[in-house]
């Protein structure tokens, strides 16, 4: 009788344990993607295969570049038929490399298609990719702002319309494809890298991230750019926490995936658990295709495949390092060919098996097809003239640069005053296009990676000093002196051997190649008879960007010295920061008369920023990052709450207007049942100033129960409220019970309890809230997290 009870007993605690447990079978989901393929595509691509060779498999899962088949700047027939003879995958960064026209261009692509299409046996094209995180990188065509500063402008409505612009450029001369965008969340200002992400916040991240890919992609492939979601996932941080990964830095990856439709993966350069990402079957494995349910193309980073070996020391020859990245789930390499060449040696070793680069040449073809290019007559760019930067596409960057602008300080010096009559205009941005342009622009991958020059009349990139002059015409006289450079010392020549802060003489060089040289005495002497001090200081495209570090975080050289001697002069300062990182600038901020934080802000900076200060605009952004106080190297997240704010200036969420919001009415039911699709919670903004502006309205989430192991403060909703003076408008954030999601013992969650909704400005300003009882069982996501995002109205 014992034996029978000790079965029973373990049944009886096993329903017990689960009955407090409710598992939902039936997930919601925001927007079913439809699959990586189709039977049509299937049995097209399976077709290929089958008459294809070792060879011609290999080619169409490698990259090259387009300078490997060119001579003086022409296709030379003989290198693509010794270069290329069995066809290629992609033709990479073929665009930002070159200085031709658009219609040049497209012919260059043109006639690298006919050869592929007329003289290879399989007759397959090839995907021409480039970067476009700021616009198709290429020549003549549309720069927007850097991404850092497109976050702040909380829009992603209007980063689905800027990447729409990219993607007609870049199917205009047949790229069909982007390695974009990068969603990386980055919680310190000191990496490198840190300007190209949306900033900190995972929900901030991926609702401008779905945008992205959506406006890329449009509702066809076909006619569509497809997007590569990169670097997957937590690069740019030594997180190894899987709960945090999963929660986290997972979430924008996710939500593209998932929400957005992106069919195209980049793995980072980073490890996961002492291991490289592009050798690590348990992130892309596991994580990517198993936990995430990815059924699309993984592409390697730039040489990733090759540091396996070289820098990671994860294998001993390139043949192991090609079958470790075929293995975990790297079905292209990219850049050059360098470790896949040695995969039919690693076939003979027994590393990797031909079905297994077979999955990865089918995966590299339906790419192609859903794309058009498997079509009989592929449609290759458009002919005709073409236009990269139409007056539509300026309208959007300079949207763009005027709502990413954060007003940080303002003691009432902005909007400037008619009676302003004469500015004087210093400091190393004040008058050039190198404080401008991020990374990973046509400008900065031109004269960083390529070392030469750019044309900044191509498309035409506007300058501090020529916006200020265009809006403020002659009734305001601008005196103009740089005063100091960069990194150089105030009062000394400029050391050509050690200037600026970054690696690259030559680069450094080419900012102030044909400038005379700065006047410290002229420039305290305009600052004297002027009115108002604008001083445009920051950073530069040689300061800041992959492959460049700085020491520190704060204005780099003398700039803040510079500053601190216009204050001296008693005439108030408006402090313009143009750069790609947060600059510490607590040591002199509230000693200005106003601090306006610009970031990289595109071709046309100038005018936005003159529009800002001048009050024809009300700036409206707020920061996508917390603004550091502090050079102390470590990561700010607003999310751990008191734990770094002893290190925040200014806070995530936060930036200020020309005009003053007041929330009230808030309203919220006091409970709701787990499995709820929707519970709402409102509240009603009113503009109480003179002036017309927009609100960006946040609402976080908190939770009550101290049992809940959530983090203090989360984003959960967020709404731009455009209101005129006096106006108000009521706003309702639809949320979902889904939205509170946990991963925890390898399954997502939904906690029962008490949570307190947050109505705020930014993450320190909350305005309103209320506690809301998750009621029922605890919920577990089998699907996974399936609801990302709020719904919003406002009436």
């Amino acid at each position: 009788m014992m034996k029978l009870k000790m079965p029973f007993v373990c049944m009886l605690l096993i329903t017990l344990l689960f009955s407090c447990i409710h598992t939902n079978k039936t997930v919601k989901e925001v927007k079913v993607m439809p699959p990586f393929s189709n039977s049509e595509i299937d049995a097209k691509v399976d077709a290929l295969i089958a008459d294809m060779t070792m060879d011609e498999k290999l080619a169409q899962i490698m990259g090259t570049r387009l300078r490997d088949i060119m001579v003086d700047g022409k296709v030379s027939l003989e290198l693509c038929r010794k270069h290329i003879p069995y066809g290629i995958g992609h033709f990479c960064q073929f665009s930002s490399r070159q200085e031709i026209t658009p219609e040049a261009l497209r012919d260059l692509v043109r006639e690298v298609q006919h050869y592929l299409m007329t003289e290879t046996r399989l007759k397959i094209p090839a995907i021409f990719h480039e970067e476009a995180i700021t616009g198709f990188a290429t020549y003549t065509a549309t720069t927007f702002p850097q991404q850092i500063g497109v976050g702040c402008t909380w829009n992603p409505d209007l980063v689905e319309k800027n990447t729409a612009s990219t993607a007609g450029n870049m199917r205009a001369v047949g790229a069909t494809f982007a390695l974009s965008p990068m969603l990386d969340l980055s919680r310190t200002a000191h990496w490198n890298r840190h300007q190209e992400s949306y900033g900190e916040d995972a929900y901030l991240t991926s609702r401008m991230g779905v945008a992205f890919v959506k406006g890329l992609q449009g509702d066809d492939f076909k006619t569509g750019v497809a997007a590569t979601v990169k670097h997957f996932a937590g690069y740019g941080t030594k997180n190894n926490s899987e709960k945090v990964l999963y929660e986290e830095y997972l979430m924008p990856h996710e939500a593209c995936i998932k929400v957005g439709g992106a069919k195209s993966v980049m793995p980072s350069y980073g490890v996961y658990k002492a291991l490289p990402i592009s050798a690590n079957p348990t992130m892309l494995q596991q994580i990517l295709r198993r936990d995430v349910g990815f059924d699309g193309l993984v592409v390697s980073d730039y040489g990733a495949i090759n540091q396996i070996f070289k820098k990671y020391k994860q294998a001993k020859d390139l043949p192991t390092a090609g079958a470790m990245a075929m293995n975990a789930g790297v079905d292209i390499e990219l850049s050059s060919p360098t470790a896949y060449p040695f995969l039919p040696e690693a076939i003979k070793k027994g590393l990797v098996t031909e079905e297994i680069i077979e999955e990865a040449v089918k995966r590299s073809l339906i790419m192609k097809a859903k794309l058009g290019l498997l079509d009989e007559n592929p449609k290759i760019g458009t002919d005709g003239n073409l236009d990269f930067d139409p007056p539509e596409n300026r309208e959007l960057a300079y949207q763009t640069a005027c709502q990413s602008i954060v007003l940080l300080e303002n003691n009432g010096i902005l909007p400037l005053k008619d009676d302003v009559k004469k500015i004087a205009l210093v400091g190393p941005n004040a008058s050039t296009v190198y404080g401008l342009l991020g990374d990973y622009t046509y400008q900065g991958m031109r004269s960083f990676w390529n070392q030469v020059g750019f044309d900044a009349n191509h498309p035409k990139l506007i300058t501090v000093k020529e916006g200020l002059e265009n809006r403020l015409g002659s009734s305001v006289e601008i005196l103009h002196e740089r005063g100091c450079d960069w990194s150089a010392r105030l009062d000394a020549q400029i050391d050509t051997t050690s200037f600026g802060d970054d690696r690259l003489s030559q680069l450094k060089l080419r900012t102030i190649k044909g400038l005379p040289q700065p006047n410290l005495q002229k420039a305290l002497g305009y600052a004297k008879e002027s009115d108002v001090i604008i001083a445009a200081m920051g950073e530069n495209l040689y300061l800041n960007g992959e492959g460049r570090w700085r020491k520190g975080i704060g204005l780099p050289g003398e700039q803040e010295a510079f500053v601190k001697q216009l204050i001296a002069t008693g005439k108030p300062v408006v402090l313009l920061v143009l750069s790609g990182r947060q600059q510490v600038i607590s040591n002199i901020s509230s000693q200005c008369a106003a601090v306006v934080q610009a970031w990289f802000p595109g071709e046309e900076a100038g005018h936005a920023i003159a529009d800002v200060l001048r009050g024809t605009v009300n700036p409206s952004g707020k920061l996508c990052v917390s603004y550091p106080s502090t050079e102390q190297d470590i990561e700010i997240n607003y999310q751990d709450g008191v734990s770094t704010k002893d290190y925040v200036q200014y806070p995530f969420g936060y930036g200020l207007s020309y005009t003053n919001f007041q929330y009230d009415n808030f309203n919220m039911a006091s409970s709701a049942h787990i499995t709820d699709d929707r519970f709402v919670v409102s509240c009603n903004v009113k503009n109480t100033g003179q002036r017309d502006g927009t609100e960006v309205v946040q609402l976080y989430v908190s939770p009550v129960d101290t049992e809940i192991s959530m983090k203090s403060i989360l984003l959960k909703g967020f709404n731009r409220v455009d209101l005129k003076a006096g106006e108000e408008k009521t706003l309702h954030f639809k949320v979902s019970p889904q939205q509170l999601a946990q991963y925890k013992d390898a399954k997502w969650f939904v906690e029962a309890g008490k949570y307190e909704f947050k109505i705020g400005a930014s993450s320190a300003d909350i305005r309103l809230s209320g506690i809301i009882e998750i009621q029922g069982e605890d919920l577990i996501l089998e699907q996974g997290r399936q609801v990302f995002f709020s719904k919003n109205e406002i009436n």
